[in-house]
């Protein structure tokens, strides 16, 4: 891999003596970085395109995994044992490397829709998005939900069709559905030629090129050739139905298509898309190259007293992601941190907006999967890990100098519940450890009974693939079996007015009171009708399906 360290700016020492030459170096490497999250329905390609993406970048040397020691090769990016065993994304990963002087954070998200809270979380440390559908289903559930949350943060969303290889819809018919669902303006900047058995490779829209790729061996890097559309040696290498229905849809585009727009792609309003296919390696490198010449570099974050510069000249920076064991033989709890402001420095104290407390973060690392390397310094852009002994939560700002809060990540609302059991008492310490680390990763929310003698904690997640997560991760991660008993419930809402406001209206019916693990009232419901009638019984109770960001507050534990 390569090094993850591009350039360094002056030191502490020397910015009060020259802070206009700390500006410029700061602006230099604000600009050197690109960051993005690729989101996609389960199945459609995004682990494939993401190992694709690295060996474009130099970052690997063979797609599909990086070896180890007598172990088979497996994906980079699904580093967790059960990824490896199902064969799915189920956690999100950052993965940082340099290609042409550009430094790239790309933020993995799951796939699967029952971790995507974590897809959530993970897209509000992202600048960019590259929404990846499958040519031959087009837009399916997964993808319009996770294109809403890229809607409501203005996220510019790059759109590249994969599996142009095998049989799919018409590429006409793709965009048109992107524009008439998505209400998403389109601008196509190449255009295949053939589908499926036929796939020849695309058109270029600006330059008129025409990118011939032939089949690589198994992870490796294609072999593109590139033609003018002039050239008559094309007429030998593609079939002239093939290319004259392409240049027929290209010319279509070019009367009522939409024209390029930057400003328009950056405000979220203009996706480009691309065609091509990650697993046979058409077209990832020309889309590569021109996602990181039109994405936007780091933006300004909304906090407590409006927008921060990259460019302010004091660190801040705010966590979206905790993980445990990323290494098992050293038990570590890591803390994703997003950088927004200034320069970070390995060993610098900063002030922990939650609790006030200052903090000297010692052992900042970079992170490639479950890879890492101790960083001296990090931009605007970056993903950096640190040390979480349990101070850090979800949400979490960091700083120096002046006060700064960032818009906390909200929870939204489960759809399963159920009491999570621990069988064997010997096992309680380990049984205690593994809940509340895995509570403090967002893996899944944990909710208490008020009834302080049940001990017992409360798994609420969104799907039932979360609840198996939770029980393979504590049977193999902190050695404890345990059991689930399902708890009937299927709708949770907080209570906005706290507990004095369930004080007020006295005793409820048809649901369960509960708290979460910030102290704050939660309903759980049957169903969507015992809500309503409570609604219906007590007009002036408040309630959200998204809990409230917390400050000044430590979680509950076992």
């Amino acid at each position: 891999m390569k090094s993850l360290t591009s350039g360094h700016l002056p030191s502490k020492a020397s910015l009060s003596i020259n802070g206009g030459e700390f500006q410029k170096e700061l602006k230099e490497a604000v600009n050197r970085r690109r960051n993005f999250a690729i989101i996609s329905h389960p199945d459609a390609g995004k682990t494939t395109l993401t190992e694709k993406l690295l060996l474009y970048g130099g970052a690997i040397q063979q797609a599909g995994a990086v070896k180890a020691r007598g172990e088979q090769r497996k994906v980079t990016s699904d580093w967790m044992e059960l990824e490896k065993q199902r064969g799915i994304s189920i956690t999100s990963t950052v993965l940082q490397f340099d290609y042409n002087d550009i430094t790239i954070n790309l933020l993995d998200t799951p796939g699967h829709q029952d971790f995507s809270e974590d897809t959530y979380r993970t897209l509000a440390a992202a600048d960019n998005a590259v929404m990846l559908e499958d040519a031959a289903k087009g837009l399916e559930p997964q993808t319009r939900k996770l294109f809403e949350v890229c809607r409501l943060r203005n996220i510019p969303i790059f759109t590249f069709i994969n599996k142009m290889d095998r049989p799919g819809l018409e590429p006409l018919t793709l965009l048109d559905e992107i524009e008439s669902e998505l209400k998403l303006a389109t601008i196509a900047l190449n255009w295949p030629i053939g589908s499926g058995d036929l796939f020849r490779g695309v058109i270029e829209r600006q330059t008129r090129d025409v990118v011939l790729f032939s089949r690589a061996e198994r992870g490796k890097q294609s072999i593109e050739r590139r033609l003018k559309l002039e050239d008559p040696e094309l007429s030998n290498l593609v079939e002239k139905d093939l290319l004259d229905k392409a240049i027929e849809e290209l010319d279509l585009l070019e009367e009522a298509g939409a024209p390029m727009d930057i400003e328009l792609i950056r405000a979220g309003e203009l996706t480009p898309v691309f065609f091509g296919s990650a697993m046979t390696n058409f077209g990832v490198k020309p889309f590569l190259d021109s996602f990181l010449d039109i994405a936007q570099g780091p933006v300004s974050r909304i906090a407590h007293d409006g927008p921060v510069d990259p460019l302010r000249d004091t660190f801040t920076g705010f966590v979206f992601k905790l993980q445990a064991n990323m290494d098992p033989r050293h038990r570590d709890r890591v803390a994703f941190v997003r950088v927004c402001s200034g320069r970070f420095e390995k060993d610098m104290i900063v002030c922990h907006a939650r609790t006030g407390k200052n903090i000297r973060l010692s052992r900042p690392q970079k992170i490639f999967a479950k890879d890492r390397e101790v960083v001296e310094d990090a931009y605007p852009g970056d993903v950096i890990g640190l040390n979480n002994p349990g101070m850090f939560s979800i949400g979490d700002t960091l700083y120096t100098g002046q006060y700064t809060e960032y818009e906390g990540i909200p929870c939204f609302s489960p759809e399963i519940f159920c009491w999570l059991r621990n069988p064997n008492p010997s096992a309680f310490k380990n049984f205690k450890k593994g809940v509340n680390e895995l509570r403090e990763e967002g893996a899944v929310q944990i909710l208490y009974d008020i009834d302080q003698s049940k001990r017992d904690p409360i798994l609420a997640a969104v799907g039932q693939l979360q609840l198996e997560v939770v029980q393979h991760r504590l049977e193999n991660e902190y050695s404890v079996e345990t059991r689930v008993e399902a708890m009937g419930f299927q709708v949770a809402r907080w209570v906005s007015g706290g507990w004095n406001s369930l004080d007020e209206i006295g005793r409820i019916f048809n649901c369960k009171t509960v708290q979460d693990s910030w102290q704050r009232p939660v309903l759980l419901f049957k169903n969507k009708w015992n809500l309503n009638q409570l609604e219906q019984d007590h007009p002036g109770l408040e309630l959200s399906s998204v809990a409230p960001v917390v400050s000044g507050v430590n979680p509950i534990t076992l």
